[in-house]
């Protein structure tokens, strides 16, 4: 717990709920962060890349894993808010969510997200026992993030890329595709990628506020992360063009033309950067990428031209 600035300073009050506020339940389906979900699309990598794309089953099982994510991933932020709701106070934007405001109970967030939780777990170990393990090691690990890893330096984005592993990994399990290690090593790259901007926005956001609303953010500094930033950049372009032009590639995926789509990926990267350093983006990548058109146009092609090399003649 953060101490307070003197032992006469009263904690920041809740905001006040508008009158004629929304109800329970609409109000638990925006602590559910329902814009989030779309980073649990990461699960349909195995189907993409295992060319299970065109079997009904394989289809079904990687849309219920995503069910599964998306059920988890709601449980998280709403143990993530009800443990963060006193600094949430403190942030201009964070203040105004449900639970932080005080329109939404921490008691009835918690039942809602034991529910979620479980209920997820349990789909998935239905879908195949795999899956039920790693969306059990997925929600284990997001909850000691929320109370214990996000608090430790460095740990804190190591945490948050290892649970966008664990959704390709869920991807791969649940359609019965190979672990490729190079879907695990550009998946970390690419999510430290991710975290490391939003701290940097978080801090440049809230200045020197900033580890007033979350200790940890007092670790960093924008010139620290800028340096992580370069590095990881770096990394995950180069970890992609060796994916994508490598010989165990083609003959994992039956095409030596996956280097075409290496351009989108620059672009793409390059595009978030300049989002994150001139427009200050980067605090919420999922919004960013829905709200921002040359950004979702760059990720459609990508996805466009990745599946016209896999399952058409085109790639052969």
């Amino acid at each position: 717990m953060a101490r307070a600035s003197s032992s006469s300073a009263a904690p920041p009050a809740p905001v006040s709920p508008e009158p004629g506020g929304r109800s329970g339940a609409a109000l638990l389906l925006e602590s559910l962060r329902p814009e989030q979900w779309s980073k649990n699309f990461l699960v349909f990598a195995g189907l993409l890349f295992g060319h299970r794309l065109t079997s009904p089953e394989a289809a079904l099982k990687a849309v219920l894993a995503f069910v599964v994510f998306c059920a988890l991933s709601g449980a998280v932020y709403l143990l993530n808010d009800i443990a963060d709701r006193a600094g949430d106070r403190n942030h201009p934007l964070k203040r105004r969510r449900p639970i932080a405001s005080g329109a939404l109970s921490p008691k009835s967030a918690g039942a809602a997200g034991v529910v979620l939780g479980l209920g997820g777990v349990l789909l998935a170990s239905l879908v195949s026992p795999a899956l039920g393990l790693t969306a059990a090691a997925y929600l284990l690990l997001l909850a000691l993030y929320s109370i214990v890893l996000k608090h430790i330096v460095i740990l804190d984005v190591l945490a948050i890329s290892a649970g966008f592993v664990l959704r390709a990994v869920a991807g791969a399990v649940a359609v019965a595709v190979p672990i490729s290690q190079w879907l695990i090593v550009c998946t970390t790259l690419l999510a430290l990628f991710l975290a490391l901007s939003k701290r940097r926005h978080e801090l440049t956001l809230l200045a020197d506020g900033a580890a007033e609303h979350r200790r940890i953010l007092g670790e960093y500094s924008p010139y620290l992360l800028d340096q992580m930033i370069a590095v990881v950049t770096a990394s995950t372009l180069m970890a992609y063009c060796f994916y994508a032009i490598s010989p165990e590639t083609a003959v994992r995926v039956g095409t030596t033309r996956l280097g075409a789509t290496i351009p989108f990926v620059l672009y793409g990267i390059f595009r978030y950067l300049y989002l994150v350093h001139q427009k200050r983006g980067g605090g919420s990548p999922a919004e960013l990428l829905l709200a921002d058109k040359p950004l979702l146009t760059c990720v459609g092609l990508w996805t466009l031209s990745v599946v016209l090399i896999l399952y058409s003649p085109l790639g052969q």
